[in-house]
């Protein structure tokens, strides 16, 4: 996939929330909400016959309703978003081991060489030739050549590696908005919870507590699930941040050492 292609990058994403949908559904559906059911059935048994009611803490009773089940929807769909940006940012990465300017220590690079120096980063595959690494490297020969001026060649691979960490950090807004999304998902069950708690409040008078219950829980289990996630994926985007951010500046790195200050103007 071409990192560069607006709509390759959206396809994925579309395709990876209907694969998130229909996954985490069918979990809650075959797994999750049948055995919540089966507990809650149980309770309801035994407060029918006049027992003592014990509120069963059970991963499926936290895990039941629509609100935690939208949160997981949302965070496998960033999960594949995220995962596809470390992918190429790796791929990025293993470019900074390879010798793309072969120049012999000590050696001075004159502006009439800058074409046969630029032959193999040009005779790279055309994804390759899209990575910052090759991009930067290539723009500083090819401005060497024309300008014969040193400090134009750091100052466009300056550009360059500004722009690409720009670029990057605007691709992020996604994710961003899905670790927002998904705390708000959560307090939306908590209103959702506290409306249903209140207009049970006449059974609870009448010492039905069962109704009231569960639906305090639906309240705070919604956003202890929700706020759980969010801290989870909000780590898992820092890490990509910094991946992204020690790509631009290797990348810098290896202009530096690697061309600049091989450069010789006449």
């Amino acid at each position: 996939m071409n990192k560069h292609n607006p709509l390759s990058d959206f396809l994925y994403q579309l395709i990876a929330l209907f694969l998130s949908l229909i996954i985490v559904h069918t979990i809650y559906v075959t797994v999750i909400r049948p055995n919540a059911d089966a507990i809650l059935e149980q309770q309801a048994t035994q407060q029918a016959m006049g027992e003592t009611v014990e509120i069963e803490r059970s991963i499926y009773i936290v895990l039941k309703d629509f609100e935690q089940e939208a949160c997981f929807i949302l965070a496998l769909w960033v999960f594949a978003i995220m995962a596809l940006k470390a992918k190429v940012i790796l791929k990025e990465r293993a470019m900074l081991s390879q010798t793309l300017i072969n120049i012999s220590p000590g050696t001075s690079l004159l502006p009439a060489d800058t074409r046969e120096y630029s032959r193999p980063i040009q005779n790279l595959d055309e994804n390759e030739r899209e990575y910052l690494l090759p991009r930067a490297l290539l723009s500083g020969l090819q401005r060497f050549g024309s300008t014969k001026n040193i400090q134009d060649v750091a100052t466009t691979i300056k550009d360059i590696c500004e722009h690409e960490s720009e670029r990057l950090d605007s691709e992020l807004s996604m994710v961003r908005y899905i670790i927002w999304a998904i705390p708000s998902i959560g307090f939306i069950g908590t209103v959702r919870g506290i409306g249903e708690a209140l207009g049970q409040a006449h059974k609870a008078v009448e010492g039905d507590i069962l109704g009231v219950t569960l639906s305090l829980g639906v309240a705070f289990n919604s956003t202890f699930v929700a706020l759980i996630i969010s801290i989870f994926i909000m780590f898992l985007m820092h890490q990509l941040q910094l991946l992204q951010e020690r790509l631009v500046l290797d990348s810098q790195r290896y202009c530096d050492i690697s061309l600049l200050r091989h450069l010789k103007a006449l």
